[in-house]
Formats: structure tokens, sequence, C-alpha cells
């Protein structure tokens, strides 16, 4: 367990003790507080700057950031609690995944396989589609969705290569936490297991897992590429990551700050899904260039897309969630 989160199982002393915006006796200044897993050169820290730059420029009153990284304040299911508590975060970018504890519908955006190619997933995310899944999010995690960034293409890394369904059958690897991740992996014949990302290096490293599944970026900045160096082409997904703000943040903000965020989230968003997508190729490559990775296509990947529709159908309808479902594919 995290110091953060012991901090936020004392009690309402230590919660009430951190106000999701402190706002200055005087009212003058705003103090905003953001965190992220990575150093300020990977995309999502990157993202958040830019938002943090627009919001500043665009705003007249006075506002500050304090943003912490390399996972200071935890990993990610650290962060949706804090978001949704209203302690020690008030932005940050999220895989929708790690919010299904409050949001079961949320997942949807993130599902194995959903687009066909980045302008699918472009237009997908600048269209307003996933209004619907925005609004359940801030229903029942008091959770805003400002912004969409992503945009890395996630396949399968390994410490024994694994090209054909053969090798994939039985193969043991980490998924995110929401079911429907393991559901599809579990379709394709994987044995799929829910784990902390900060605990994945070492359930490689010590048998517990033989692999997981993520972007390039994230292999080369946390290193998995030591005792994962097999990267096999599935391309079974184009991150969606939606920056996001606690709702007892914004609630509190003056009407005139709440459009700079809305507006920069936006933007920030494009920023950051241009930047990733762009980065995301350039940083495969220097992981091969190092001698780093060794990556092969997925012999027979067509029969993948056939395997994961029943279980993508299935989900979406349990969730009532059919016709979005429909609507993101006909993007």
């Amino acid at each position: 367990m995290s110091n953060f989160r012991k901090i936020a199982l004392v009690g309402a002393t230590a919660i009430a003790m951190s106000a999701l915006a402190a706002v200055s006796a005087s009212a003058q200044s705003i103090d905003l507080r953001g965190a992220s897993l990575f150093d300020e050169e990977h995309a999502y820290t990157k993202t958040l700057r830019k938002m943090e730059e627009l919001i500043g420029a665009s705003y007249d009153g006075e506002v500050t950031f304090e943003l912490s990284l390399n996972g200071e304040l935890g990993d990610e299911s650290d962060f949706v609690t804090f978001l949704q508590q209203g302690v020690a975060i008030d932005y940050a970018i999220m895989a929708p995944s790690n919010m299904a504890v409050f949001a079961p519908s949320i997942p949807l955006m993130d599902m194995p396989f959903l687009f066909r190619d980045l302008e699918h997933w472009d237009n997908a995310l600048a269209s307003g589609v996933m209004a619907p899944l925005e609004a359940e999010l801030l229903e029942k995690a008091g959770i805003r969705v400002i912004g969409y960034a992503g945009g890395g293409v996630r396949n399968l890394a390994s410490a024994e290569p694994i090209g054909n369904i053969e090798e994939l059958t039985g193969h043991k690897m980490r998924v995110m936490g929401a079911p429907i991740q393991a559901q599809i992996f579990g379709a394709i014949q994987a044995a799929p297991s829910a784990i902390a990302y900060n605990e994945v290096y070492n359930a490689i490293q010590t048998g517990v897992i033989a692999g997981f599944e993520n972007e390039a970026a994230s292999i080369q900045n946390l290193k998995f590429y030591e005792v994962a160096p097999n990267i096999t082409l599935t391309r079974h997904a184009i991150t969606v990551r939606p920056i996001v703000m606690s709702e007892k943040t914004f609630s509190t903000l003056p009407e005139a700050l709440k459009v700079a965020v809305l507006e920069a989230g936006k933007e920030a968003g494009a920023f950051g899904r241009e930047l990733e997508s762009r980065q995301d190729g350039e940083k495969m490559q220097e992981m091969i260039d190092a001698g780093q990775v060794q990556v092969q296509e997925f012999e027979g990947r067509e029969k993948l897309l056939e395997m994961v529709v029943p279980v993508q159908d299935a989900y979406a309808a349990e969730l009532g969630a059919t016709d979005l479902l429909e609507a993101i594919r006909a993007k």
C-alpha cells in the first residue's frame, strides 16, 4: 500500500485538510495539483504541461500548478481514489479501465480491437461519441473528462517470443483490471491476470506472469524490455487516455476558470494525441536500434479480430451500450 493511500485512509481529518482546489484566504490564487506516472519526457506529462500552459494563458486570475511525476502519488488505482474522494490530486491522465471500479461502462473506451486504425480512433474521439460514457463517469465517480489524449499502439511484450495462436494459447499475461480486458484476452486463448501496474516488472522477472501488453513509450520509459524483450505486433488497441479532473475541484472553480479548463483540456488532448501517435513508432524504433527488443508480426491476426467480436458484442449488450458500440464502429 502506498504512503499516500495510507494517508487517504487516516480519516476525515486528513481528507478535510487536503482540499481539492487550494484557494488562498483572499481567493486570489488557486492551486491545482496533478499527477503523472512518468517523467517530463513522456507524452502524458507533456500533455498535462500543455494543458497547464493553456489554462494559464487564457485565465485572467492567478492559478498555480503542482504536478507530481514518476508515480510519486502511487499508481492509477490510487489516482482514481484520490480524484473520486477529493484528496491530493485534481487532474491526471488515466486509462479508462482503471476507473471501472466506479463507472463499469467506462472501459468500453479501452476495449481491445475497438478501433480499426489511427484515423478511426481520432475521428471517434473528436466526434463526441463517447459522451454517454463521460456522463456515467461524472455521475458515478465524480470524475469529469475534459479531453482525450493517448495514441499509443498496444502490442504484446513477453519474456519469450509469441508469434501465433499456438504460442499465445495459455500465455500468462498481465491485463488491466476491468473485466472486459480479461474477457478479450481470454477469448484469444491467453491466460490473463489483473495485477498492479507497478508489480509487472517483478512479476515477469519472477515468473508469476510471462508478459503483458502495452505501448512503446511505457515499455521504454519503465525499462520493461529488460524482462520482456519480445514485442509481438498484435496492434490490439490504440490507447484512449482521458484527461480528467475531480468534479469536487471543478465545481469550486470560478466560472471563467471552468471555461479555461474545458477549452484547455480539449486542445491539450488534441496535442497529446498527435504527439503520442507520432512518438509511438519513433520509440519502438529506438528500442529496436538499441538492441533492446526483438519485434515480430502476429501470424493470423485477422483470426484474432474474428474471435473477439462476440465478446465485444456481449459486453456492450450487458452494459446497454450496443448502440454506442455500433456508433463507434461506424465512425
